[in-house]
């Protein structure tokens, strides 16, 4: 079963859930700030996909974090910090069967037709 992982009030999660609905694509809704995330998963993630396909450095989050907690995103603590501030991750993640899929362009909507 595909996981899709994201905030409910996100554009493109919107619009990727719109999707996967009108391609008759069967999925569970994970909203990492309502339901929550862990920093397991999110390792999970980042051994998958990396920090740097991750790790939303662009947004309104990231650019009100601390220097500190910014330092952290850097190193080691970039986990910690995703699992705390879950609007730090990009989105949509996708889940199906351990395979992780960050993001909704081309290459990722062709992944999810197979």
């Amino acid at each position: 079963m595909l996981k899709m992982y994201g905030l409910k009030n996100c554009d493109t999660c919107r619009k990727a859930m719109k999707w996967l609905e009108s391609e008759g694509i069967a999925f569970d809704f994970v909203d990492v700030r309502k339901d929550g995330i862990t920093e397991t998963d999110v390792a999970g993630w980042v051994d998958s996909a990396g920090v740097d396909q991750l790790l939303n450095r662009r947004g309104t989050t990231w650019r009100g974090l601390s220097g500190a907690d910014k330092a952290k995103g850097e190193g080691d603590g970039a986990v910690a910090l995703m699992a705390e501030h879950p609007a730090l991750i990009k989105r949509p993640v996708f889940d199906r069967r351990g395979e992780i899929r960050v993001g909704f362009k081309d290459p990722e909507q062709a992944w999810l037709k197979n």
